[in-house]
C-alpha cells in the first residue's frame, strides 16, 4: 500500500485529502506546518507527498527546495497544491522541484490520478 504524506496548515483540507486518499487505499500521514512535514518525511520516507503552498514559517516552496534537496528524501514525488492558480507560483513550484501542481478545490479522482501518476514515472 503506497503511503501519501499530506502537508497542510488546514485541518480542514488535512482531512479531506485523508478521506479521499484512504478510501481510495492509501496509507496517509499528515503534518500541519512546513517544519513538521519535512521531518515527517525524512522519518516515514512516504511514496508521495502532497504538498500546500501557503503555511506560516516555512512555506510549501521552502519546504519542496529542503526535500528536493536532500538526499534521504530527494526521490519522493511532491504534488503541489494551493487555492493559488497563477502561472508564476506553478512555475515557481516547480522550480523547487515538484514534479506536480494542483489547484485547490481538488476533485477526488484527480487528485488519484495525479499521485498514481506521479508514483509511477
Amino acid at each position: 500500500m503506497a503511503r501519501v504524506l499530506i502537508i497542510d496548515d488546514s485541518p480542514t483540507e488535512l482531512h479531506l485529502f485523508q478521506n479521499m486518499l484512504e478510501k481510495a487505499g492509501f496509507d496517509t500521514l499528515v503534518a500541519d506546518s512546513g517544519e513538521e512535514g519535512v521531518k515527517a518525511a525524512r522519518t516515514a520516507r512516504p511514496d508521495c507527498i502532497l504538498m500546500d503552498v501557503v503555511m506560516p514559517g516555512m512555506n510549501g516552496f521552502q519546504a519542496t527546495r529542503q526535500l528536493t534537496k536532500d538526499p534521504m528524501t530527494s526521490s519522493i514525488p511532491v504534488i503541489m497544491i494551493t487555492t493559488k492558480d497563477q502561472e508564476t507560483d506553478k512555475i515557481w513550484g516547480m522550480r523547487q522541484g515538484a514534479v506536480e501542481y494542483l489547484v485547490k478545490p481538488v476533485a477526488g479522482k484527480d487528485l488519484i490520478a495525479m499521485i498514481n501518476t506521479v508514483m509511477a514515472a
